[in-house]
């Protein structure tokens, strides 16, 4: 009788048999019933074989084969088993995940029919700047794999290029990739897509999408059907069958890493998928990931530079660097943002006022005591929400009701400490009363339907003032935003983490991008109080290059990535001790001995070592070979899975780790 190999949702490193009169290799790539423990699941069958390495008699018979999709394609299990391999993630966790949850259900509701979409009426290409042709001419779509990095000032017109290169793909009869790293990107993007390419089938696939409609923008990609598809981080898995071109919009951005689960990189997946199909990929971004430069200039990728924005009446904005160190500041804005603010007021300008905390302020306080509201179970601080009356955290979303008084010692004075968007949303407020004062956050934005609704506000003219994170920094086109002040953004200059001096610059220039994108100039002020730092001289210049290779000559020095090669150990256990102790076992593997070319370094707590009532440590294993590291991980993981752990603990490895 045959045998099923079956790949099922679990972080387990094997395949599941099962018994199947009916099936043949034909099957391979099909979803199947299978019942494991006391119920059931669906799997995709991996193989099928005439005998299996288990007796027959301990075999299980498998369920219905469901046949309503044709079999997942050859370059799909090859992508998968790729992810599999480098990320250490189970096959089966790699597949299932790449597949909408209704095709994971047992028992799917019915689905109803799409309403049918109004086509909107074509809108013509603008004409191309000299650097948009050039950098066009340079990317040949008939030529095999290609890796480009189209470095563009923020307005540059990086989108149409991407747009002119997937009418190229459409006229050759291929399907074009297309993905941006947050949702709130996707809207806006989707209907520039559709106004320039009405009749070619345009999906999006993200997950705030509806099940019903994830699903069938699912299946209408995988059976060709949609030419274009925009999604984030999870579409670069989705089955093609025409794919022909792969863009990555902001590839910088950490969005692109999944952080649960499978740990991937979408950006490093999609450069894998275009070599694996023999396709170019572009990568685009005005603050490229620091790897992906020094790919760049080293030649491993093409380098393509936009310069100049797009419309020949705008141009960069002029940013000041604005020295609070002997200013008094009021609720963190100075008189020189203020003066700047009533400025745009008064010529119905409109403001960004950007300040990455969100919240009323970071943390409620009694002077008395010194007690903080602390959350009970993450190593954080609640977050005071002051509209809706709750202290929140930010990691686990534990909640409370703001107290009255101190609760260890009744001190009725207590006071918030820091500011956040609501906060200073209030003051503006007040500080300008005629003012329309717009504040754009995940609390005021939670839906689809309210992020646009919110920009319908802003591109009509119905506010003055935005108050926003790093949720307006990148990807957005406000004609009349002409003024960007950056608040509290020194906290990042000296932060434990090596890379936040790159993710600071990243979104100082990004938020600075917003302003002057039209004929209107822009000004960008940051207070600062370290004016020097060089960090602050390389954003008023502009000069991201300069910036770079400032980082990557530090980076070098210190032995970090992309000079070296990482991947992190992580436990999770009730007791740090636990957790540690299971770390320090795995340093001591013979498996870590026999490889000189990997270094392990000793456990040590996570930065956030208390996450939801867990407590969390993390063992680095670093080597300046990418094959070496790549060796030892598999001998490494099984190692460690013979090491006898508390039931309550769970542990993962994480390569190319963005946090620690």
């Amino acid at each position: 009788m045959p045998v099923l190999s079956v790949a099922l949702d679990l972080p387990l490193h094997r395949l599941f048999d099962y018994l199947a009169e009916s099936a043949s290799t034909a099957d391979i790539g099909l979803r199947v019933r299978v019942p494991f423990g006391r119920g059931e699941r669906i799997g995709i069958i991996v193989d099928v074989a005439s005998e299996s390495e288990w007796p027959q008699e301990q075999l299980k018979a498998a369920g219905d084969i469901l046949r309503d999709l044709p079999p997942l394609p050859a370059d799909f299990f090859c992508l998968c088993e790729f992810a599999s391999t480098y990320y250490q993630a189970a096959l089966g966790e790699v597949l299932l995940q790449a597949l909408p949850v209704g095709l994971k259900r047992l028992d799917p509701p019915d689905r109803r029919k799409a309403r049918a979409v109004r086509k909107p009426d074509p809108v013509p290409p603008p004409a191309l700047t000299e650097e948009q042709a050039g950098a066009l001419a340079a990317i040949d779509l008939t030529a095999g794999f290609s890796v480009h990095l189209l470095h563009g000032v923020t307005g540059s017109g990086k989108t149409e290029v991407y747009l002119r290169l997937v009418e190229q793909a459409l006229a050759a009869g291929q399907q074009a990739l297309l993905l941006v790293p947050e949702i709130n990107l996707t809207p806006q993007l989707e209907t520039r897509v559709r106004a320039r390419f009405p009749e070619a089938g345009v999906v999006s696939l993200h997950s705030e999408l509806a099940e019903a409609a994830r699903e069938r923008n699912w299946r209408a990609a995988f059976a060709g059907e949609a030419n274009i598809i925009l999604g984030t981080r999870l579409s670069v898995f989705t089955p093609l069958p025409r794919l022909g071109l792969i863009v990555i919009d902001e590839e910088h951005d950490s969005s692109f890493k999944q952080q649960d689960g499978m740990r991937y990189s979408a950006r490093d997946i999609g450069v894998f998928r275009a070599h694996q199909l023999g396709i170019p990929i572009l990568l685009g971004s005005a603050t490229p990931s620091l790897e992906s430069w020094a790919n760049a200039q080293t030649g491993r990728y093409g380098l393509l530079a936009l310069r100049q924005r797009a419309n020949p009446e705008a141009r960069l904005p002029l940013v000041h660097i604005l020295d609070t160190r002997k200013k008094a500041l009021q609720e963190g804005v100075s008189p020189a943002l203020v003066a700047a603010i009533q400025e745009r007021l008064a010529r119905r300008e409109q403001s960004l006022v950007f300040l990455n905390r969100r919240g009323y302020a970071p943390v409620l306080a009694c002077p008395a005591c010194g007690w903080v509201s602390r959350c009970t179970r993450c190593a954080a601080n609640m977050v005071l929400h002051l509209a809706d009356r709750r202290l929140r955290c930010h990691h686990c979303g534990c909640e409370h009701r703001i107290p009255k008084s101190c609760p260890t010692c009744g001190n009725q004075d207590i006071h918030p400490f820091g500011r956040g968007t609501q906060r200073l949303e209030t003051w503006l407020q007040a500080q300008f009363p005629a003012a329309r004062v717009l504040r754009v956050d995940r609390d005021s934005v939670k839906s689809r339907k309210q992020w646009e609704a919110m920009l319908e506000l802003i591109h009509t003219g119905q506010a003055d003032i935005l108050v926003g994170t790093q949720m307006l920094a990148k990807g957005h086109d406000f004609p009349r935003l002409t003024l960007v002040g950056a608040l509290g953004a020194d906290a990042a200059l000296y932060a434990a983490d090596w890379r936040a001096p790159e993710r600071l610059f990243a979104q100082l220039m990004q938020v600075a991008g917003r302003a002057g994108r039209a004929e209107l100039k822009g000004e960008v002020l940051i207070q600062t109080e370290y004016p020097d730092h060089p960090l602050f001289a390389a954003l008023a210049a502009h000069d991201y290059p300069g910036f770079a290779a400032r980082q990557l000559k530090e980076r070098e020095e210190a032995g970090f990535p992309p000079y070296a090669f990482q991947a992190v150990l992580r436990a999770e256990a009730p007791e740090m001790a636990n957790a540690i102790a299971f770390l320090k076992a795995a340093a001591s593997l013979a498996v870590v001995s026999e490889n000189e070319n990997v270094m392990i370094y000793d456990p040590v707590p996570m930065k956030l070592a208390r996450l939801a009532n867990l407590e969390r440590g993390q063992l680095l294993a670093e080597s300046y070979s990418r094959p070496a590291l790549q060796h030892f991980l598999p001998c490494w993981r099984e190692a460690i899975e013979s090491i006898k752990a508390p039931s309550k603990l769970r542990w993962h490895i994480e390569v190319d780790p963005l946090e620690f």
